[in-house]
């Protein structure tokens, strides 16, 4: 039975000081009239109940969880002690669902990311699960198809094609690239060969959890005790801080070979930093994104995001973000280092 795992515990911090540690990114309307997490549930509707759709993410983010999907049951909302990164908490939500929900297959899905086309979405998640239900023990990657030579993303190479399933094709994976510079990545988008990691998984609970016991046993042994336990949140809080802190990819994708991926091309955005907004929200005639407050003289290619009346004079390619501790500017080409100067500052 296909179910969805939303994560929600991240921080945004490149979209600071907007983004903070109270209400990161996943939390705030960015591009609509929804929040970034009620995006990412309303695209399941119509392919997972929201019955079957879980949570997982920190204590203090419970109650925004709670306030922003009301219809969300509390049950379906799991709660890590303290950050271990992404290998654990996803073993950790695998041992809950799999108690919950019989076979369950899992579609693991960051709660801050943009996908326009939402029906080629679902369409592709079909596939994956027809897939994994019918191969043992495999995992399904979606990669999104690059359009521009991105250094802010990890890259999948591709091999031979598998099986076609609907309108989608499955490929082996050959590996997982890290984020390259400039130049390789321009490489990459040449041969054709490469797809972005969009951080997005389908794989049975019980899969994902063998691949935890081999590659993370220590991890996983510290998990099956507490999803033993009679009073599981207390047993929670007691041992997770013992399990490794290790991100999926580097715990458990890169040591599996029984790893398949879809080529996909559904307007996916992973929306990291002030300056992805440029791909979505309207400009004026000199590229300029504005508040309604803001005037702009002679200024071109800067974003503006302030409550109080902002004037530009001259000014071209910076990023002004006013919230009620600070005002923040930088200059577009630092976008990616903000998150450096919110540890100096805090």
């Amino acid at each position: 039975m296909l179910t969805a795992l939303i994560m929600a515990g991240g921080k945004g911090e490149r979209f600071w000081p907007l983004s903070t540690d109270e209400k990161p990114k996943q939390f705030l309307n960015l591009l609509g009239d929804n929040t970034m997490i009620q995006m990412t549930v309303k695209r399941l509707e119509g392919l997972i109940p929201i019955e079957r759709i879980f949570v997982v993410t920190a204590a203090k983010y419970v109650n925004l969880v709670k306030e922003q999907l009301p219809n969300l049951p509390n049950e379906n909302i799991i709660v890590e002690p303290v950050g271990r990164n992404t290998a654990p908490c996803i073993a950790l939500s695998a041992f809950y669902i799999n108690k919950r929900i019989e076979n369950a297959t899992i579609a693991v899905l960051p709660s801050d990311h943009l996908i326009k086309d939402e029906d080629k979405f679902r369409e592709v998640l079909k596939s994956a699960y027809e897939f994994v239900n019918k191969n043992q023990d495999v995992i399904v990657t979606l990669g999104m198809k690059p359009n521009r030579p991105e250094t802010g993303y990890g890259y999948i190479k591709i091999l031979n094609d598998i099986e076609r399933i609907n309108n989608n094709t499955i490929y082996m994976v050959e590996q997982f690239v890290e984020k390259p510079n400039k130049e390789i990545a321009e490489k990459y988008l040449k041969e054709g060969t490469y797809l972005w990691n969009g951080g997005m998984f389908i794989w049975k609970a019980s899969t994902i959890l063998k691949y935890t016991s081999k590659y993370l046993p220590q991890t996983f042994e510290v998990l099956a005790e507490i999803s033993a336990e009679e009073d599981f949140e207390k047993a929670l809080k007691q041992k997770y801080e013992e399990v490794e802190n290790i991100s999926v990819d580097y715990g458990i994708m890169e040591k599996t070979k029984n790893i398949y991926v879809i080529p996909c091309d559904f307007g996916w955005d992973d929306v990291g930093s002030w300056t992805s907004l440029e791909r979505y929200r309207p400009m004026d005639e000199k590229g300029n994104i504005l508040n309604k407050h803001c005037i702009a003289k002679d200024s071109k290619g800067n974003i503006v995001m302030a409550n109080k009346k902002v004037i530009l004079n001259g000014i071209e390619n910076i990023i002004v973000v006013e919230t009620d501790d600070c005002i923040m500017i930088s200059s577009k080409e630092k976008a990616q280092e903000i998150k450096d100067i919110k540890k100096m500052v805090i």
